[in-house]
């Protein structure tokens, strides 16, 4: 399986716009559900046009008084509401999915905020327009699909599939986020709440290290070395020999604290960059792994960072999940790019359905407008591509 590069623009709810269903000259099921669309047509058109009328209406004419914006701003988050529901209706009924434009956050605008930011809604008034200029579609497809049904059902299927495609168009340039700017405000929120929850797994991996690791070690010690001065004067042979006993555990303890201090950030990448971290990475894998990186300077610290994590990870699976005999990782700037890849000759299958980690990989990618594509045919061999963006290293510090 793969993550789409590039091509149709994705949504924050995995969402995109289909293209227009070819004309189908028989009575399948996608024709009566246009036919049942185009006769729902009149009583939401109608309902709507009422709606946006009186609400809006009487919004706006008591503008002057304290309850005519309160009543404005009510009608327009309603009208946001209509707009939820009707897209659902062209989902179901016409097979067209559209993106779901971005949310007002009520919960940090305060009331005023609020009044403001629904009032000037543009989403919000694109909506009502819809609605409003609705009235007049919605009784001549009702009307014309009736008739059809009854005196040209043999031209019903032409006929229904014309006016449905004009409802498609009239819904996605109505209904669907207003332009791209919009949509990327959308996808940034998503993936801020990826990044929030991702810093907070993190953060919960490594208080448990901690916890049940280094810290879990040091109080042994602590209790080892107490008892050890207890009989320091009465047997010093056996305080000596628990002395050399916690001179071991401190060792280990160290080594604990070195494993997680690199699991946070290792120095090797600080101090001499990603071919470097790269490398020791590889040496450590249980697989022979060849490195191979051809960058021309060092990308922003960030992007280094997720970079090394996305390798390491991906070296990980290969040594507990491939089967592999040999592995690479090879990684190079393409234009405005940070590629990333990661072969090995093992037994493949690999998915991020799979539970492999892979999923929750390309979803810290996502975040920062990377992608993961994962090609792995049972038997192999696994090639898994990681795109990042390239972001010159000066930037952290001037831009």
């Amino acid at each position: 399986m793969s993550t789409p590069a590039s091509g149709t623009p994705q949504y924050p709810d995995g969402e995109a716009d289909d293209p227009l269903p070819p004309v189908r000259a028989t009575f399948a099921k996608e024709t009566w559900k246009e036919v049942a669309h185009l006769l729902t047509n009149f009583p939401v058109d109608v309902f709507g046009f009422v709606y946006v009328v009186v609400t809006l209406a009487l919004g706006t004419g008591l503008a002057v008084t304290v309850i005519g914006l309160p009543l404005l701003a009510l009608g327009l988050s309603g009208c946001r509401l209509a707009g939820r529901l009707e897209r659902r209706r062209v989902r179901a009924l016409l097979g067209v999915r559209i993106g779901e434009p971005r949310r007002l956050r009520m919960d940090r605008l305060g009331f005023f905020g609020w009044l403001w930011a629904a009032v000037k809604d543009p989403v919000a008034w694109r909506h009502a327009l819809y609605f409003f200029v609705r009235l007049p579609w919605g009784i001549v497809t009702f009307t014309v699909t009736l008739v059809m049904l009854f005196v040209g059902w043999p031209l019903l299927p032409w006929v229904a599939r014309g006016m449905a495609n004009a409802d498609r168009a009239m819904a996605r340039g109505l209904l669907s986020p207003s332009d791209e700017l919009e949509r990327r405000i959308a996808e940034l929120e998503s993936d801020r709440g990826i990044v929030v929850d991702t810093a907070a797994a993190d953060l919960r991996r490594i208080e448990r290290d901690l916890h049940d690791g280094a810290q879990a070690r040091l109080v042994a010690l602590a209790m080892d070395l107490g008892l050890a001065k207890e009989k320091l004067l009465e047997d010093p042979e056996t305080a000596a020999r628990m002395v050399g006993d916690a001179h071991g555990e401190v060792k280990l303890a160290l080594a604990e604290l070195r494993d997680l201090a690199r699991g946070i950030h290792p120095a090797v990448l600080t101090d001499r960059g990603l071919d470097a971290a790269l490398s020791s990475i590889a040496a450590r894998c249980t697989v022979p792994v060849r490195v191979v990186a051809d960058l021309p300077g060092r990308p922003a610290a960030a992007i280094e960072g997720i970079a090394y994590f996305t390798a390491s990870e991906l070296l990980t699976n290969v040594s507990k999940h491939s089967g592999a005999r040999s592995a690479s990782v090879d990684v190079w700037r393409s234009d405005d790019r940070l590629m990333l890849q990661v072969r090995d000759d093992g037994r493949g299958g690999a998915s991020p359905d799979a539970g492999s980690g892979l999923a929750g990989l390309a979803e810290r990618l996502d975040a920062v407008d990377g992608v993961l594509v994962v090609d792995s045919p049972l038997g192999g061999p696994t090639v898994v591509t990681a795109e990042l963006p390239w972001r010159d290293r000066e930037f952290d510090h001037h831009g």
